[in-house]
């Protein structure tokens, strides 16, 4: 009988040990993707704002804009 019960907590010191070992390789799988970034050098899409920043109306529009929100000031 006492050999059962040293058999049965040998068999489950085994599940425990491989079931730890493989919940804690699970974490070691994932490759994380490193980007690099530059100063002052812009990786991402082309910012559609762009062109628009350079159309004589439209900064007079934020011209005018900048103007009646700082006028109460």
């Amino acid at each position: 009988m006492t050999s059962n019960i040293i058999k049965a907590s040998r068999l489950l010191a085994l599940a425990m040990v491989v079931g730890i070992t493989s919940l804690s390789s699970t974490g070691c799988t994932q490759r994380s993707e490193i980007t690099w970034h530059e100063p002052g050098v812009y990786k991402g899409s082309d910012d559609p704002l762009l062109a628009k920043q350079q159309d004589p109306q439209h900064i007079e529009a934020l011209k005018e804009r900048f103007i009646m929100g700082q006028s109460d000031r």
